[in-house]
């Protein structure tokens, strides 16, 4: 919904456009000259201003460089039945967003319209994104406002405190490690260590050296004693991440740690007693892996006593405001202004499938963060892969805005409704809107 300003000194195109405007949901506010328009502009802020350029009083031009110069985010349209080349030249180089020229069709305005209000839709979304980043004050925490987001810190909240063993699966990039933290973080080993190993990074051979540690001449190359992660972490938390790439042999070593709490360093017969609380992690289905003899079944139980999947950023686009808005604020430099998205890019980072997750995401956002280098981030910023995926039609135009969002947030909304069995009320919580605004978008989109 947008507040805007119509001028023209046609009541005939004035009115019905004004009228066909607040169908649409938008409060406009109309005026018949541009010193009317001015006094508007007086006492009001507005999203949008469309006006004529040939104006009783005060010319289109001379509003536009006044609504530029005191409210630069506020969108201007122009208007005239005079279509020149210098005044189209001159529209663009005052920076007006459209130029229209007078007879036009209804569509071809209200189209212009959808895109402004699409864009800012998505600096409402950013805004809030800066918002509920400022509320969170914890060092460590998986941000997002989808279903499955909100479940899992609710799960997480709910098994902090247990020493049982919690299992992550998801995908490369999901954010398992940032799950983990988050699990120590809320538990009451806070304040002990949180020590992770990445499985897959250590050489099969020195796996077990890793976690449990050895003594002295234990073996070639062992020329001091080292006290492995397993003692590090006492009192606090083990984080194995890619726990599926452990060797068969250090597996069992690892099962009996579980059983007894206590462990053997290599080269030496002397037990140590240990109090961790183990988190694992895998991208690989592990259940698969138990079933083809590569991974221990009783250490898979072990594992699991709770496993939170987590999902791929593909299943959560609804995330993406809050998730662009803390890496722009991670990637720009200290005392300066997070650059803006243009709607192209935002279509962009919309329409991307993301096979590599949340990782992908931060990685293409600091890519454009360091091209755009303080200015808004267009789609040349952004990786190639990304550019590849905007939709182009065969005019070779982008597909609007408005049009890929209303799709998505249909979809989105469908699938909101089918979970909560059809509940509006639950369903308006989940999505974060009220109960009137979700029976809106229903009848938009003729969702029963």
């Amino acid at each position: 919904m947008l507040d805007i300003l119509l001028i023209d000194d046609e009541a005939d195109v004035r009115l019905p456009l004004g009228e066909a405007l607040r169908e649409l949901g938008h409060r406009v506010s109309l005026a018949a000259d541009g010193g009317e328009a001015m006094r508007c502009l007086d006492h009001q802020t507005f999203n949008l201003v469309m006006s004529d350029v040939r104006l009783p009083k005060v010319d289109g031009f001379t509003i536009l460089r006044r609504v530029r110069e005191e409210r630069p985010e506020t969108h201007v349209v122009l208007m005239t039945a005079f279509g020149t080349i210098q005044e189209a030249v001159a529209a663009v180089k005052e920076a007006a967003v459209d130029y229209v020229t007078k007879p036009f069709e209804l569509p071809e305005v209200l189209g212009i319209i959808s895109r402004i209000d699409e864009r800012w839709r998505l600096i409402r979304e950013l805004a809030e994104a800066r918002a509920q980043l400022a509320a969170n004050h914890a060092e460590h925490i998986i941000e997002g406002r989808s279903p499955a987001m909100v479940h899992l810190r609710n799960q997480i909240s709910a098994i902090a405190n247990s020493t049982a063993a919690v299992l992550l699966a998801g995908e490369s990039g999901t954010g398992k490690e940032l799950a983990a933290r988050m699990i120590h973080a809320a538990s009451d080993r806070r304040e002990r260590a949180f020590i992770p190993v990445n499985c897959a990074a250590v050489p099969a051979t020195l796996i077990e050296a890793e976690l449990f540690g050895h003594e002295r001449g234990a073996f070639t190359g062992a020329v001091k004693r080292r006290e492995g992660r397993f003692k590090a972490a006492d009192n606090g938390t083990l984080f194995l991440d890619e726990i599926g790439e452990m060797p068969m042999e250090v597996q069992v070593k690892l099962l009996r740690v579980l059983q007894d709490g206590a462990f053997e360093p290599i080269g030496t017969n002397v037990p140590i007693k240990v109090d961790v609380r183990l988190i694992s992690a895998s991208n690989r289905d592990l259940k698969v892996m138990v079933a083809e003899g590569r991974f221990r079944q009783d250490l898979y139980y072990r594992i699991k006593v709770f496993e939170l999947p987590l999902p791929p950023l593909r299943q959560r686009l609804v995330d993406l405001p809050i998730l662009v808005e803390q890496f722009l604020r991670e990637f720009t430099p200290e005392g300066q202004k997070a650059p803006a998205i243009s709607p192209t890019a935002w279509a962009a980072l919309q329409t991307y499938a993301y096979p590599g997750n949340v990782r992908e995401l931060k990685h293409a956002i600091q890519h454009a963060t360091i091209l755009a280098q303080g200015q808004q981030i267009e789609p040349h910023h952004l990786p190639a892969e990304f550019r590849s995926k905007i939709e182009v039609s065969a005019s070779g135009t982008v597909e609007p805005l408005a049009m890929a969002m209303a799709q998505f947030e249909k979809r989105y909304i469908e699938r909101t409704l089918q979970t909560t069995s059809g509940e509006r009320a639950r369903s308006a919580e989940v999505l974060g809107i009220s109960r009137k605004n979700l029976w809106e978008k229903m009848v938009k989109y003729n969702l029963k």
